[in-house]
């Protein structure tokens, strides 16, 4: 029961930072333990794991995928359509892995962890049901 609770918060709290390195709240570019640390630096990693577009649609890409962590970030929180959001949030993974491997190699998915957040996703989505979620909440006030 409270293993769902814990793999909702780490799979947020995942996404919710990297989205904060992107926009410069954890330290400014070059700073220790920071990726991006602001938005032209992701945009550019983000130009080299999406190598097979091009580059103009780079921003769209980040753009897209921030947007996604944000809102599956929010949903995982709440427990807001648990089912959807982590089919979506595994997939979304799924996908930054094999970006990730094709463009910088494999291991760089490991140091990341994208598999296990992605198999986490997928775990998740296969419990019969949520407590401590606004979906258990709507379940009980539909009986």
């Amino acid at each position: 029961m409270y293993s769902q609770l814990f793999v909702r918060l780490a799979v947020s709290t995942a996404f919710l930072s990297a989205v904060a390195d992107r926009l410069g709240f954890w330290g400014e570019p070059g700073a220790p333990h920071v990726s991006w640390g602001n938005w032209a630096n992701f945009v550019a990693y983000s130009n080299t794991l999406n190598f097979f577009v091009p580059e103009s649609f780079g921003n769209v890409l980040a753009i897209g995928a921030t947007f996604l962590e944000v809102i599956l970030a929010i949903l995982l929180l709440v427990g807001y359509k648990l089912r959807f959001s982590t089919l979506i949030a595994g997939i979304l993974l799924i996908s930054f892995a094999m970006a990730m491997s094709l463009s910088l190699g494999i291991k760089s998915t490991f140091d990341y962890s994208v598999w296990v957040g992605a198999g986490a996703c997928f775990l998740l989505r296969s419990a019969d049901s949520f407590p401590f979620s606004i979906d258990r909440y709507i379940e009980l006030r539909k009986k």
